[in-house]
């Protein structure tokens, strides 16, 4: 158990020593005890493929050895921290991602190559997949950001454009994919098109309820289908940085309760709680130190003590 009376950080360090993957050893170390890029970077190689992609339950969910668009979406996340987004690194990573790339030249959610090897059971394999915001619209902004040029970028950009849009007028929709919509809509380089978008965007998060702006009332919104129970999302999840385009969705007053419940959210051992549905004691005892990191990082980013 986490030494009581310790800060949020201090009770987060003594549950990731005990319970995280090397990796998050390490980002932890990079981003709350004066550790270097260099040893961060030198963990997330041991997920690296010869393909240019990143496998080996990278992304947890995820199990075996083979490269996935997720694993990799999670590797430029890692990249991007450290500041390892802008150089000759991005060219295999690139590669990888055009050969995987679907005809309309997006992501798929998952690669075909991952049949055979386990797999969150909400996560299906098919033969031939179709292209998935959640997969591409991060790795897009991102790569946006970091002011990556690359041939792959300006399909999968096109793609990510015309989602988001179709979001932004009616279309159904779910926090997740608004969490890729909005990763994507921070790294485009069409500033006043990003913004508009999410103008629109926020008001469909805002007519179908996917966010809950008031903890105490979590039961006023729905659940989307295949969710598990208690998988809400609040003002928190969507504008991780007070300089997202979701920040502008929420009142000041809904975001501070959203923070307030975040930081309250901190267990016993040091760690928050995965929200999402478990299937493997080992994914959640993965899971767990990525979102303690997540936590801090989104708290930290808010102005709030840790």
């Amino acid at each position: 158990m986490a030494p009581s009376g310790a800060s949020a950080v201090a009770r987060a360090e003594h549950f990731v020593w005990l319970t995280a993957r090397v990796l998050e050893q390490r980002r932890f170390a990079y981003h709350f005890l004066g550790g270097g890029p260099d040893a961060v970077e030198a963990a997330l190689t041991a997920y690296l493929g010869a393909d240019g992609g990143y496998g080996h339950a990278l992304e947890p969910d995820l199990r075996g050895p083979v490269s996935q668009p997720l694993h990799t979406a999670h590797a430029l996340r890692v990249l991007d921290e450290i500041g390892r987004c802008r150089d000759r690194r991005m060219e295999p990573v690139c590669r990888y991602l055009t050969a995987v790339s679907t005809p309309d030249g997006a992501l798929p959610a998952l690669h075909p190559s991952l049949r055979g090897y386990p797999a969150a059971p909400w996560i299906p394999v098919v033969d031939d997949p179709p292209s998935d915001l959640l997969a591409t619209g991060p790795v897009v902004g991102l790569l946006h950001r970091n002011e990556v040029w690359h041939a792959w970028l300006f399909r999968a950009t096109d793609f990510c454009w015309s989602a988001v849009e179709a979001l932004g007028s009616g279309a159904r929709t779910h926090p997740y994919e608004v969490e890729a919509a909005v990763a994507f809509l921070d790294g485009a380089p069409d500033r006043r098109r990003a913004e508009e978008a999410a103008e629109r965007l926020g008001r469909a998060v805002r007519e179908q309820r996917l966010a809950v702006v008031d903890p105490e009332r979590t039961t006023d919104h729905p659940l989307p289908e295949g969710y598990a129970p208690g998988e809400y999302h609040f003002p928190h999840d969507f504008a991780r940085t007070p300089g997202s385009v979701a920040r502008a969705w929420f009142t000041d007053a809904e975001m501070e309760r959203s923070l307030d419940f975040l930081a309250a959210a901190q267990e016993e051992d040091g760690g928050w709680p995965i929200r999402w549905r478990a299937w493997a004691p080992g994914t959640t005892l993965e899971c767990r130190p990525m979102v303690t990191l997540d936590a801090l990082l989104t708290l930290r980013a808010h102005g709030r003590p840790v």
